[in-house]
């Protein structure tokens, strides 16, 4: 039975004063600048370093370009990458369009993060470097994969997609690694409508990215590296600079609603809920819930379609794994019985709506519908 009630979605994207972007708009028009390192690109970058507590920051016109373009500037041509199978496809395809080849270790159960313990155990001498990802904003164990990183000479390159303004013990998360990259896609805690950003460490590196993400020039008429284009318009740029004004109390909206499912899934049998770290600041970005069929009583894809006959839309995020899909299912690495936790992980995963704008009576909605 289909019901009259308005569309919960899954997510929704953090939007600027349309007034306050309208003024920005016609800066933009008066200028007739509209991109190449533009009045607005150059105040975003500063802002946005300043926000998140990094020295080094090169914002992209998307999420994937900044993790295809980590590998680039750090040098792997060729080799192994050793990642997860448990996120968004973006980051395996970035290693394929290097031309390197992804190894899949399974994660840790607590976090959905890759497991430390089977990156160890999967080098080999072609391995030239750990893709990591800090899955639904909780932080990798960083301190276990330096180690390994450091013992086998390897690059770490952290997708940070999910991990806008997560610091750990007061620092930003994003200064750990080689490298790491930050999505502002709009499903995104921050967005630029679309846009992402490679953090890095010194400003000889962040010259070699910004020289990258524009083709490989070096000045006006010497092209130095077969580069992109990579860069962002003035036009998200200003759209960025609006949303760092209200990223925190949209964050702090999303952690009131975190809260409020936690107390109601606390309470219901088959159901659970990733626990967060001590000495972690988050930011709200999603919220899995993982149903135990037997437990529950019905299976997560039953209780995923009697939400969206509520008009209440969840997302399976992520299933299916990466490692499933055709271009890397025949990779020896990607058999399910070396990844039994990811595999489960992706069999009961149920992301629940979770975004800045929902009222009360959407949390009230939701919660019913999972008692139901």
């Amino acid at each position: 039975m289909k019901t009259s009630e308005n569309k919960i979605l899954v997510t929704s994207p953090l939007l600027p004063d349309l007034q306050d972007f309208n003024e920005y708009l016609r800066q933009i028009w008066d200028s007739k600048w509209l991109t190449n390192n533009g009045s607005f690109h150059q105040q975003f970058e500063k802002a946005l370093a300043e926000y998140l507590g990094v020295e080094y920051i090169s914002v992209f016109t998307n999420g994937t370009l900044p993790l295809i373009t980590a590998l680039q500037a750090l040098g792997l041509k060729k080799g192994e990458v050793i990642t997860t199978p448990y996120s968004f496809v973006a980051t395996t395809h970035s290693i394929w369009w290097n031309q390197l080849k992804p190894v899949f270790v399974d994660v840790e159960p607590t976090t959905g993060n890759i497991d430390p313990e089977k990156i160890e155990a999967a080098i080999t001498e072609n391995t030239v470097a750990i893709m990591p990802v800090h899955v639904y904003g909780q932080p990798c164990d960083n301190e276990r994969i330096d180690v390994i990183a450091k013992r086998h000479n390897l690059k770490v390159i952290y997708d940070a997609a999910h991990a806008f303004g997560v610091r750990k013990e007061g620092k930003s998360i994003l200064e750990w690694g080689d490298v790491s990259t930050l999505s502002f896609h709009a499903t995104k805690v921050f967005g630029t409508i679309e846009g992402g950003a490679l953090i890095c460490h010194s400003a000889e590196m962040k010259h070699q990215i910004d020289n990258l993400k524009n083709f490989g020039f070096r000045g006006e008429t010497v092209v130095e590296a077969p580069g992109i284009n990579g860069k962002m318009d003035e036009v998200r740029a200003a759209f960025g600079l609006l949303n760092l004004k209200q990223i925190d109390a949209a964050i702090e909206a999303r952690h009131n609603v975190a809260m409020r499912y936690r107390e109601a899934i606390d309470k219901i049998e088959g159901l659970s809920y990733l626990v967060e770290q001590s000495d972690i600041r988050y930011n709200y970005g999603y919220f899995p819930i993982f149903v135990d069929e037997t437990r529950y009583g019905i299976s997560r894809d039953a209780l995923y379609e009697k939400l969206k006959a509520n008009n209440i839309f969840g997302r399976r995020y992520f299933y299916p794994l990466i490692s499933t899909f055709e271009p890397y299912k025949d990779f020896p690495s990607a058999a399910l019985e070396n990844l039994p936790i990811a595999t489960k992980m992706a069999e009961q995963v149920l992301c629940l709506p979770m975004h800045h704008a929902l009222s009360e009576e959407d949390v009230k909605r939701i919660i019913r519908g999972v008692l139901k």
